[in-house]
């Protein structure tokens, strides 16, 4: 069964979706012992970071999701999430990686909206995928690159979007809105 984590933002059926096409049992839940229990979890997202982590707070989440030792894959938020800070809201957060997140340089091309390709890969999440593929992004704030960083993507400047820490993993993209290639890199996570 893979968890995916109920935490009052959005995207959350469209993983659930993506999920139940490539035929993987699945349930929405904040509850701690459906998330512990769970063979793997996912932590999706689109939403704002302090309202986010309030309500991970409110719920206990916070305290839990450190815990889970199944492969635990974040996306977009989630990734933000996982990381030590936020400059969105001034938000602190779970502190899984060793990393801030930032907002791009305000420009016309903010938010970052569409189809980019990676400059680097390196994880087993990612086999079967070649740095030409474009994966599906919509964000104003991101991850530095850091020592967890396994794949990287230049907009306005490179950024970490994709990163490893044990058993947890993140994306910046959307796996899930990423056709074919999206699909192969939840393939990879839910076989890990």
């Amino acid at each position: 069964m893979i968890a995916i984590v109920k935490y009052n933002a959005g995207n959350i059926r469209s993983v659930q979706n993506a999920l139940t096409r490539l035929g993987y049992e699945n349930i929405i839940t904040d509850d701690a012992s459906e998330l512990l229990n769970a063979d793997k979890v996912i932590f999706p997202g689109v939403g704002e970071a302090s309202s986010a982590m309030k309500y991970l707070t409110e719920k206990g989440l916070d305290k839990i999701l450190v815990q889970i030792e199944k492969p635990m894959l974040g996306i977009c938020l989630g990734l933000q999430l996982m990381c030590k800070h936020s400059e969105e809201s001034d938000t602190t957060c779970l502190g899984i990686f060793d990393t801030h997140v930032k907002k791009f340089p305000n420009t016309s091309k903010v938010p970052h909206i569409g189809w980019n390709s990676f400059i680097d890969i390196k994880s087993s999440l990612f086999k079967g995928v070649e740095l030409s593929n474009d994966m599906y992004y919509v964000h104003s704030y991101y991850a530095e690159i850091n020592e967890q960083t396994i794949a990287s993507c230049d907009y306005i400047l490179p950024f970490g979007t994709a990163m490893q820490k044990n058993n947890f993993y993140a994306t910046q993209f959307h796996p899930e809105k990423s056709a074919d290639i999206g699909e192969q890199i939840l393939k990879n996570f839910c076989a890990l």
